[in-house]
């Protein structure tokens, strides 16, 4: 796989001296290549997904704060990079919408977007995320990808899919200037038509019916493509005086680690935040389509490829990159049948840079109609209304975190670690009583407590204890039956110890029923009692 490596990176380089086809016919045909499952099915899914990618690229870098063509740098070097380790057979890597918007707030207070500084700012970012994500696959803890609370991502999701459709929103509609808020901007935007460019507008609806409505036609319209086209062409051909793509450079990324080191502190929570909320993701796109195929998916793995995909792109003046599900479904529906597409797709965004230069007379509008419709399919509350219905605190959580994002933007990495914090906070008020059943008879007092007993439970336990002797002081004996308890930690331990002194210093006997497998462990080296047989 190292050879596989080798040979990517050495043909990178020859493209550019020699701007043929040629190079990748070689690589295509490498001996070390042979082996592998590269297949016509692979090249023409990832050429696909290029010809997708590229425009999108340049959206996602806008939506960043960056200029547009470092996009193409994002989407160069990480695919590539992430092929060579995935684990899934069909996500493709490079920038996406949330974590543009995210990479956005990181570093809005830090920089004036568009800036040398930003743009170093943003690859350093980039190395932040990468380095997580290798070291949290390399520690094989890819589980946490599961700990993301699902009421968190469902907020932040419809929360974060408004902003980016509401940053954008003025250059799709042709404004310049105008308030520095994403909301306001946009809202001061949509309500002053007079300072629309009309041209835009029509090229921006296109894009989005075209987008949209294409997906109605067939799942593979290149809608996106169509919409490039057609927007190029017309710039040209009509003499398009609106806001432009302008030039971009034809050449490699400059490859450098001279970044802004000193402000490390700064990017290091963001960089968490993106590599655990982008991860999330990659990580349901991979789930996703293993169970669908029926075949083996390993987020530690995962988490590596999509690490080493970040490095890339710091390395290369890129920002922080992720799976994204539209390009990974175009991917699969258009035949790939192993993770070379991606690398594939890698290649085809490096064969196209030279002629990059061809997208100068491209309307900005058409770059934010791109971004509008991609995010459209989430600008949406039903999920949050449905959760409601099932359990109103999971509701709770997931409302909080869609307004806080919303209040908080663009610092929207803030919002997810609040709303993380709310939900641990609500999981523990959920956890916290544990309900005691009680029964008596013949004297015997009997408590059935049910729930989680920790640390936060027990005193619960004493409580309820107590109020049932001042019930019944006639009793002369205490059962306690586990049945129904969950877990017991070393806290809980203690605490049903406590109880046993108490009751037997009250002139009760007192037994255990029903011991859980898991607790006897715990309780066999708490209790001086020792645990009856079950």
């Amino acid at each position: 796989m190292r050879e596989v490596a080798y040979i990517i990176i050495l043909h990178y380089f020859s493209i550019f001296r020699n701007p043929d086809p040629e190079p990748l016919l070689t690589l295509l045909r490498a001996p070390a290549l042979a082996g592998l499952p590269i297949t016509g099915r692979d090249v023409i899914a990832g050429l696909s997904v290029a010809v997708v990618l590229i425009p999108q690229s340049l959206a996602y870098a806008e939506l960043a704060g960056l200029p547009p063509h470092y996009g193409l740098y994002a989407a160069l070097l990480p695919p590539i990079a992430a092929a060579v380790f995935a684990s899934s057979r069909y996500l493709q890597t490079g920038p996406v919408a949330m974590t543009s918007l995210l990479t956005l707030g990181a570093l809005a207070g830090l920089a004036s977007t568009g800036t040398v500084e930003y743009i170093r700012l943003a690859a350093l970012l980039a190395l932040v995320v990468g380095v997580t994500r290798v070291t949290l696959g390399l520690m094989r803890v890819g589980w946490i990808a599961y700990l993301m609370s699902h009421p968190v991502l469902v907020g932040f999701t419809a929360a974060a899919a408004i902003l980016i459709a509401a940053s954008q929103l003025p250059t799709a509609l042709g404004v310049t200037g105008g308030n520095d808020g994403l909301l306001a901007r946009a809202v001061d935007s949509a309500t002053a038509p007079g300072t629309w460019d009309v041209p835009s507008v029509w090229l921006s609806a296109t894009t989005v019916a075209l987008v949209l409505g294409g997906r109605r036609v067939h799942r593979l319209f290149p809608g996106v493509l169509v919409a490039v086209l057609v927007g190029t062409t017309y710039s040209v051909w009509a003499g398009y005086a609106g806001p432009r793509l302008g030039a971009v450079p034809a050449g490699l990324p400059p490859f450098s680690l001279d970044l802004p080191w000193g402000s490390l502190p700064a990017v290091v929570v963001p960089g968490l935040v993106i590599a655990l909320v982008g991860f999330a993701e990659a990580a349901a796109i991979s789930r996703t389509f293993a169970s669908q195929d029926r075949s083996v998916w390993s987020p530690d793995r995962e988490f590596v490829s999509q690490g080493i995909a970040n490095l890339a792109s710091g390395i290369s003046a890129g920002f922080p990159v992720g799976g994204s599900f539209s390009r990974s479904s175009l991917n699969r529906l258009a035949g790939a049948r192993s993770r070379w597409s991606g690398a594939i797709t890698g290649l085809g965004v490096l064969a196209f840079l030279p002629a990059a230069g061809v997208l100068a007379p491209l309307p900005r509008g058409i770059l934010g109609a791109i971004v509008i419709a991609a995010v459209a399919p989430l600008m949406t509350v039903r999920p949050m209304i449905a959760m409601g219905r099932h359990s109103r605190p999971q509701a709770a959580i997931a409302w909080v975190t869609f307004v806080l994002t919303l209040v908080l933007a663009p610092h929207i990495e803030r919002a997810v670690l609040v709303g993380a914090a709310f939900a641990v906070l609500v999981h523990l008020w959920r956890e916290l009583p544990v309900l005691v059943h009680s029964e008596y008879a013949d004297g015997t007092l009997r408590l059935i407590p049910q729930g989680v007993l920790f640390f936060a439970s027990a005193p619960g336990l004493h409580t309820r204890f107590a109020l049932e002797l001042a019930a019944h002081p006639e009793a002369d004996r205490l059962t306690i039956d586990l049945r129904r308890l969950g877990r017991i930690d070393y806290a809980g331990a203690l605490a049903l110890r406590s109880v046993m002194e108490d009751a037997r210093s009250a002139g009760l006997a007192v037994g255990l029923e029903h011991v859980p497998d898991h607790a006897r462990r715990i309780l066999g080296s708490v209790l001086d009692t020792g645990l009856p047989a079950i």
